[in-house]
């Protein structure tokens, strides 16, 4: 009996696993997907000589405005108690006859976060130990600034608490900080609610209505609305995020998590990727692109091997659509979920993402110094340059491919003409 019940739950954790790995943006981490016939391993003749890191904070409760669909659930749940105890449930959902409470924060790092950017410090360090940091930049918001705290002190030891007042520093993240970082902030013309926001509201006209009738024919009387159910799939990932287990992702369907998971891929798109006005993304995004290229060109002349800095989801978005990678055409439809996309959060951004640029040199297997990106523990292909079949085995590029292949970031600067036409002149 025993063994049986532990098998059971372990199916049922490995399904919740499964369930809450594909919850977008809000997905704990996990590693990518590594593409068929792509080697992750890197010939021996060849060595990592320059490492660029992007981290995204890790897990966090969820934002003000996200909690307040929380609570209002909550709320809901509490004045229908004769409803819900003399409604037949199912088991998914029996936790409501003990009532349902939320004692969720907002906008900072949980447990789970502060564990995943250690985890990632220490993993760092092993998987680059010759090459040496000697900064680290955070963008100056609570959760990405105690991520690269963590990350640090894994990464540094207990040595992080004498070094921290000489290596750390923070970049603002603000209207008037031209940031690689947070670049979308000083584009004028940019908005999240027109961009990201208005989308989401369309296709959350088109799914949710089904699972707000499922869920009111179960319980009559409890009378949900389509904001309630938003809040219960927040609160499937805001738990998951806070506690590592949550009774509301068990509520739903696959497709119905599924159809959540899209509304997060379509506002990053929306906000951060190809679904903004053309050019935007890629106009923002070159912010990012052209850092890169500087350093590992060493344009500027004072590239270090190692570069330890973090943001956000957003960050590591804008920078795909600056590369071109990650794109659906046509793109993604605020209609009707496509079989299958290119762009997905959940692969791409997950909470403590990792994008990591390598410059590689190789003895025999390559001419040249080669860049390859490591996102989430996984090679991603850089398919807008690579032009071998080498290339395309270990989804990497010449330098000087990926260069000539990114001459639309390469020629934008901030303030310029391009830049003025996409984003407005500024003030400042």
């Amino acid at each position: 009996m025993l063994a049986a019940l532990l098998s059971g739950l372990a199916l049922s954790q490995a399904a919740l696993a499964a369930n809450v790995n594909n919850l977008g943006n809000l997905a704990p981490y996990h590693k990518g997907p590594v593409p068929e016939g792509l080697n992750e391993t890197l010939p021996e003749d060849c060595s990592v000589d320059q490492v660029m890191l992007m981290g995204r904070h890790g897990s966090r409760w969820p934002l003000a405005s996200e909690l307040e669909y929380i609570v209002n659930l909550t709320t809901k749940v509490s004045g229908s108690w004769d409803y819900i105890q003399n409604a037949d449930l199912p088991e998914s959902m029996s936790f409501l006859k003990n009532g349902y409470t939320t004692s969720l924060g907002h906008d900072n790092l949980t447990a789970t976060g502060r564990k995943q950017l250690f985890d990632h410090g220490v993993a760092f360090k092993l998987k680059y130990p010759d090459l040496n940091a000697t900064t680290v930049l955070a963008g100056d918001q609570d959760r990405v600034v105690e991520s690269a705290q963590w990350f640090s002190m894994g990464y540094f030891g207990r040595d992080w608490f004498t070094l921290q007042d000489t290596m750390f520093e923070t970049i603002p993240e603000d209207e008037v900080t031209i940031s690689w970082i947070t670049p979308m902030d000083t584009c004028a013309n940019w908005s999240y609610t027109s961009f990201g926001v208005a989308p989401v509201e369309e296709w959350g006209a088109v799914y949710l209505p089904d699972i707000t009738s499922r869920l009111n024919g179960i319980i009559p009387g409890l009378n949900l609305t389509d904001d309630d159910i938003h809040g219960a799939l927040y609160a499937c990932a805001y738990d998951y995020a806070a506690y590592e287990v949550s009774p509301w992702c068990d509520v739903f369907t696959e497709d119905e998590l599924a159809q959540f998971e899209y509304e997060l891929d379509i506002l990053m798109t929306g906000a951060f990727g190809y679904n903004l006005p053309d050019p935007m993304g890629a106009t923002i995004g070159s912010l990012y692109v052209n850092k890169l290229i500087d350093r590992f060109t060493n344009a500027s002349g004072d590239a270090v091997p190692l570069y330890l800095e973090f943001g956000h989801d957003t960050t590591i978005d804008l920078a795909l659509t600056a590369l071109g990678l990650a794109k659906d055409d046509p793109p993604l439809s605020t209609t009707a979920m496509p079989e299958e996309r290119a762009w997905h959060t959940s692969q791409q951004v997950p909470f403590a993402a990792q994008m990591i640029w390598e410059k590689l040199s190789c003895s025999s297997s390559f001419e040249g110094p080669q860049i390859r990106l490591i996102l989430n523990d996984a090679p991603f292909p850089l398919s807008t340059c690579a032009d071998s079949e080498d290339d395309l085995m270990y989804g990497s590029c010449a330098l000087d491919a990926f260069v000539s292949a990114n001459g639309d970031s390469t020629t934008v600067s901030w303030g310029d003409k391009t830049w003025n036409a996409t984003c407005g002149a500024s003030d400042f």
